[in-house]
């Protein structure tokens, strides 16, 4: 009798939140939020540092709207929604690094509570909200993004959104429903265009489950809506696809994780979906887990798309499909002889949270420091500073890593940008518009000693004119003095004459590493 109603409670389809004790299904859903929300809040910081990508966030979100607006005809567009947001939170709270990335925070907290909801509301069970939403918090891949001032996992919240109003809207024919799920995925897409790809996942479970035709009228005109609404920004963003150029295809670590996955979710869907399961599930997840990064790596086929961060939110479909198998398989192993016993299950139980915490303590460590990043900002900037005395100009090479000064420009105090025409702001652009090539060449002709920042050894060197004209001065003029390689770049003294005294080496301060500011 117990075997046949614990079979029942696996197969009652889409059991709305009013099927067990009320406290069980709280605790399911507030537990993962608040997980999340511990792991975002621990070293949020990292250390006072910040990558790249996170210093144009930085500096753009305290450009005045004008000059926002100026930047946006040029580039970055599709980050412009996010852009604009940040202004605001800034204009409301100055806090540095943590203003920065405590959106993303609590944006992955919230996802993590509605990856639970989205569980129990396709299984009647707290149990696989509960782990479907712990998986998703713990992730590595979340975890590294709930600290990152971008809006990546702002768009995940989005799409959970989405996904759990279209969960319950497989049976409903509520307007106001289906307008705020077209509102979710459009804003989602705003953000980043990436995020209508949650469209085409959604479209497929609902192909594949066959809903009565005028719930799929209703799909219908919500994805056009979205579509249409997006479409300003897709043509815009078209216009600027040059800012893209330097994807390229998954390199085979990539290939391998994103295999991993695959085969993962597919064998959890596969087991979801034998009988007496939650095939429900399968549905809507695996399709989400699938489906946008499929879709980006096709597209390779034409221009190289891929990139791991753009689909983030098909964490939610893999989440979703794992914790709700943990789920399955928790019961199955209790029905063996050895778990009858409660002392042994609890022994049991917290012998797997203590192998997994162990496994995942140095994944996790290692995200909270600066070397869990492409670059670090910081200590490229904090170099210049400890050479500037010896320099008098400071160069860029390439250009593109004038990115590296805008949100600390007192370390670069005193030293002249000698290749730079107009200032981001002032030019409606991320880094500027440099001087032609030939007056590059006269500007370095009068500078005795030069700071360069790089990028690492062995990165493409970029062919235009300017940077040529750069690194014939500096190879024909100048001696190289001192070079120091950081986490992804590299700060090098020149000197046209004598070099100076040797320096002693950087000495990072990194407890006491000033707060951003920003510049043009």
């Amino acid at each position: 009798m117990a075997a046949a109603t614990a079979t029942a409670s696996r197969t009652e389809p889409r059991t709305a939140l009013g099927r067990g004790p009320r406290t069980g299904r709280l605790v399911s859903c507030l537990t993962p939020a608040a997980v999340s929300l511990a792991l975002g809040l621990w070293g949020i910081t990292r250390e006072g540092t910040m990558w790249r990508d996170e210093s144009v966030t930085y500096q753009v979100s305290h450009r005045s709207l004008s000059e926002t607006a100026a930047l946006l005809q040029h580039a970055d567009a599709v980050h412009g929604l996010y852009y604009l947001f940040m202004h605001g939170l800034f204009a409301v709270w100055e806090g540095g690094l943590v203003t920065m990335r405590l959106p993303s925070v609590l944006a992955t907290a919230l996802t993590a509570g509605l990856v639970a909801v989205t569980a129990l509301r396709l299984t009647a069970r707290p149990v696989a909200g509960l782990l479907s939403g712990l998986a998703f918090a713990v992730t590595p891949e979340v975890q590294m993004y709930a600290q990152e001032g971008r809006s990546y996992a702002m768009v995940c919240a989005l799409v959970a959104v989405a996904t759990y109003l279209f969960v319950t809207l497989m049976q409903s024919t509520s307007k106001a429903r289906w307008f705020c799920y077209a509102l979710a995925v459009l804003t989602a897409s705003l953000l980043h265009e990436f995020a209508a790809l949650t469209l085409l996942a959604h479209g497929i479970t609902l192909y594949r489950s066959r809903p009565p035709a005028r719930i799929r009228r209703h799909f219908a005109v919500s994805a056009t809506g979205v579509l249409i609404g997006l479409l300003p920004l897709a043509v815009l963003s078209m216009s600027q696809s040059g800012q893209v150029s330097w994807i390229g295809g998954p390199e085979p670590r990539e290939w391998f994780e994103i295999a991993g996955v695959a085969l993962a979710a597919s064998a959890c869907a596969a087991y979801l979906s034998r009988p007496g399961r939650h095939a429900d599930v399968t549905g809507p997840a695996f399709p989400l887990a699938i489906v946008p990064t499929a879709t980006l790596l096709l597209a390779a086929v034409h221009e190289p798309m891929y990139v791991d961060r753009y689909v983030l939110y098909t964490n939610i479909g893999w989440a979703l499909l794992v914790g709700t198998t943990v789920a399955c398989l928790t019961d199955d192993a209790r029905k063996t002889a050895l778990l009858q016993n409660r002392k042994v299950r609890i022994l049991c139980a917290v012998g797997v949270v203590a192998a997994f915490v162990t496994a995942m303590l140095p994944v996790t460590l290692q995200m909270r420091t600066p070397d869990s990043r492409k670059d670090d900002v910081t200590a490229i900037s904090k170099e210049v500073e400890r050479l500037s005395e010896a320099g008098d100009a400071v160069l860029f090479a390439p250009a593109r890593r004038r990115e590296w000064m805008l949100s600390y420009p007192h370390q670069f105090k005193g030293l002249t940008d000698v290749a730079l025409k107009d200032g981001p702001s002032t030019s409606g652009t991320l880094q500027g518009v440099e001087l032609p090539p030939g007056d590059i060449r006269e500007r370095l002709a009068h500078a005795d000693g030069i700071i360069v920042l790089s990028d690492p050894e062995g990165q493409p060197l970029d062919s235009n004119a300017g940077e040529a004209v750069k690194r014939e001065v500096l190879e024909r003029d100048f001696a190289e003095c001192q070079r120091v390689e950081l986490k992804g770049g590299q700060v090098t003294l020149y000197a046209r004459s004598a070099c100076p005294p040797v320096l002693p080496d950087a000495m990072p301060d990194l407890g006491n590493t000033p707060s951003p500011a920003a510049t043009d």
